[in-house]
This record gives structure tokens, sequence and C-alpha cells, in this order.
């Protein structure tokens, strides 16, 4: 039986035929790099919420138990992308789980 712990890998060991990395597709390359850019947007998005929580120490509505939960529920992320040497799933996950828990402690203090 093959050992391969990716899931890619396993597909191209299988033998189905797979698109190239990078894509022959345009729309494919395109659509590559879209992701990759809102998962760092996403992130960014968050920081108009943490200026409201430490600037005008302002947490109302926000509760720690959700923002606690987010940060937790990221560390199976990032281990996946580890296991998966997936770097761009390691980066966008480490960064949710310090948004996240930022926020959950804005949303304690304040």
């Amino acid at each position: 039986m093959l050992q391969y712990h990716h899931p890619h890998l396993r597909k191209r060991a299988s033998g189905r035929a797979l698109h190239p990395f990078p894509a022959s597709s345009r729309f494919i390359r395109i659509l590559d790099k879209v992701v990759y850019a809102a998962g760092l947007i996403a992130i960014f998005s968050m920081f108009p919420q943490i200026r409201v929580i430490f600037v005008e120490k302002d947490a109302t509505g926000l509760a720690p138990i959700t923002w606690i939960t987010l940060a937790v529920l990221n560390i199976p992320w990032i281990i996946y992308g580890f296991v998966h040497k997936e770097k761009p799933i390691i980066l966008v996950y480490i960064l949710w789980l310090i948004v996240n828990t930022i926020v959950f402690v804005g949303a304690v203090i304040y």
C-alpha cells in the first residue's frame, strides 16, 4: 500500500490525470492568485475591528467565547498545513490564530 499522506500525492500515484502546476489554463492561474489574495485580505479586514477594540476601548457586542473558539479551531488547520506541507494554509491560519486571539483578549478586557 502506498504511504502518501498528502491527497495530491495519492492522486498522482493513482495515475489519474491532474491539472499541472502552475495550471495551463489562464483562468485557473488567476484563480490560484485570487484565492491567496483573498486569504490575506480577509485577515487585514479585521484590523478595523481590532482598532475599535483597543483604540476606542469598545468591545460591545463581541462574545469572547466566539473568538476563543475561532482561535482554537485555527489550530487543526495549522497542523494540517504542516502535515501536508501547505505553506499558504500554514501562513493564513497562523495569522488568523493571532488575529482571533487578539480580538478575544480585547473582548475580555473591554
